[in-house]
């Protein structure tokens, strides 16, 4: 389908929001500091990984933060050395947020350290105020992330097959799980190409089945 979703760009809109402010944040990670980790470890010597292996570190980090926490989006981020593919990635980031604390954080889960900016295992971004759930921003709960990355990109490439046979130089330009009302549960939302002229695929998170607006 046509990347034209005008609700499902008020989800991406109010997440964005969401992540430019936890961006501009420092982090800190999860069992130690910059200087803990050692700088002759090699950048590229293990594998990208599903989200569902990244989620798990971040969680347990996250939990401890705060144990009422919810899930807001997850999503793989671009690194140098690695290339993401398949529905894996290098580095996964997670946005957790607590109601009781009325505070979000953006949680990271990486393979492999590159030092300044990226520390291996599980990073902790600095809270920032949360004003709760909307319609657009809904909790994705661990028992609807039923369906993994890689199976979600598989599922998306055999959808846009056609499309992506008529375009072969578009590039996959957004890979994300999220929620709201627009579906009965979380779906991962998956682009190739540009908002106007690309192609989307909606996978729901629960069955792995394509959905359509």
């Amino acid at each position: 389908m046509l990347a034209s979703p005008k609700t499902w760009l008020a989800t991406a809109l109010a997440a964005a929001i969401f992540l430019l402010c936890g961006c501009s944040l420092p982090s800190n990670p999860a069992g130690g500091d910059v200087a803990a980790v050692k700088a002759n470890e090699s950048p590229n010597s293990a594998e990208p990984v599903t989200a569902k292996t990244a989620y798990w570190p971040m969680y347990k980090s996250a939990y401890k933060w705060a144990p009422d926490i919810v899930l807001l989006r997850i999503a793989p981020k671009d690194v140098s050395g690695f290339t993401n593919g398949g529905g894996k990635a290098a580095v996964w980031e997670a946005t957790f947020a607590s109601p009781s604390k009325h505070e979000y954080r953006i949680f990271s889960y990486a393979i492999a350290a590159q030092p300044p900016d990226i520390i291996k295992g599980v990073t902790i971004g600095n809270a920032a105020p949360w004003s709760g759930v909307t319609r657009e921003v809904m909790p994705i709960q661990s028992s609807e992330f039923n369906v993994d990355s890689d199976a979600v990109y598989t599922t998306a490439a055999a959808d846009a097959a056609t499309w992506l046979k008529k375009n072969p130089d578009k590039k996959m330009s957004s890979f994300q799980l999220g929620n709201g009302y627009s579906f009965p549960a979380p779906v991962w939302y998956v682009m190739w190409g540009e908002k106007k002229s690309g192609y989307v695929v909606f996978v729901s998170a629960l069955n792995g089945k394509v959905l359509k607006k």
